[in-house]
């Protein structure tokens, strides 16, 4: 089992320091920019994903529009419909709910966990993340610090050194991955998430299982609101 760093969906395996359009792909931004457009409700349920509007639309073949659309049925946000091309999936508040709830769960169980199982060397990985991501928040950096933030849960989720829990848990949050990106277009969201996130670290460093199972159930919970805001009509 790899690191959850490397494996997660979001996640970029190109150098840290490069500009983001050098890390990721046209598919991987093409993908990435329906998925905030769905999760934000711009793209609604039953609407159509034409191959050959939006190649015209982000200026490439509809090679890579193929495969983004691809990767956003292999999550749930696009049904395909046999010859009559992809469209954006129905996800009700209600399921969404539901969601976040099993991620919350999952996520506070690799905290805890975490919190008795990181190595030193885990630890400083952690915290550089960490560091990462308060610079990221003081310059109001949405793509980097959305970036950081994948790092920070896939390092606590490989910091379990349960490769079976964390092979879950990355399962799941694919799936919400684009609404946990979207809530950070909330104004004042990048600051708050980094305190929440300060909270799950200082306990971990502590050893506190139990309190970072509670600081990253609160974290899980405050980001549903956050995303809760802004699907909302």
């Amino acid at each position: 089992m790899q690191s959850g760093i490397n494996v997660i969906l979001y996640a970029s395996n190109r150098p840290r320091g490069a500009p983001l359009s050098d890390r990721k792909t046209r598919t991987e931004r093409i993908r990435d920019e329906l998925a905030d457009e769905i999760a934000r409700g711009r793209l609604g349920p039953g609407a159509a994903l034409d191959e050959v509007t939006l190649a015209d639309r982000f200026g490439v073949s509809r090679t890579p529009i193929r495969e983004a659309i691809r990767q956003l049925e292999a999550f749930g946000f696009a049904d395909a419909r046999p010859r009559r091309g992809a469209v954006v999936a129905t996800i009700t508040d209600e399921r969404l709910d539901e969601m976040f709830l099993v991620m919350a769960e999952m996520e506070g169980l690799c905290s805890r966990i975490a919190a008795d199982n990181m190595t030193p060397a885990d630890h400083e990985g952690l915290l550089q993340i960490h560091e990462g991501s308060r610079l990221a928040a003081e310059a109001d950096d949405v793509e980097r610090y959305y970036e950081l933030n994948t790092q920070f849960h896939a390092c606590i989720y490989s910091g379990t050194h349960n490769s079976f829990l964390e092979e879950l848990t990355l399962h799941v949050r694919r799936r919400v991955a684009p609404y946990r990106r979207a809530q950070f277009r909330v104004t004042g969201r990048l600051d708050l998430s980094y305190r929440e996130h300060d909270a799950v670290v200082q306990a971990i460093l502590r050893g506190d299982g139990e309190g970072a199972q509670q600081a990253m159930n609160g974290h899980l919970k405050l980001v549903r609101g956050a995303v809760h805001d802004i699907t909302e009509p």
